[in-house]
């Protein structure tokens, strides 16, 4: 199910409890001052699983364009080297 992203005028603010209360339910609070988006309140479990998230697409990344330079390890090589 696709939930409605919680936007809120940065205003909203005055009544921050509530606004923290919304992003610890699990999704982000995107703020908008001016009528354009400005921030985002995130909670510290989620930044934490994003940060997370971003550091396993790197090393991803990295090991992909690794194994276009230096050519790819079969199964069998890997296996090996893992010792299994």
């Amino acid at each position: 199910m696709i939930s409605m992203p919680n936007i809120k005028p940065i205003s909203d603010l005055r009544n921050y409890t509530e606004v923290l209360k919304e992003a610890q339910d699990g999704a982000p609070v995107f703020l908008t001052k001016n009528g354009r988006g400005e921030y985002v309140i995130l909670s510290m479990k989620e930044y934490d699983k994003m940060k997370a998230m971003l550091t396993l697409l790197s090393k991803l990344e990295e090991g992909e364009q690794s194994a276009r330079k230096e050519g790819w390890m079969s199964a069998a090589e890997v296996e090996a080297l893992l010792g299994i």
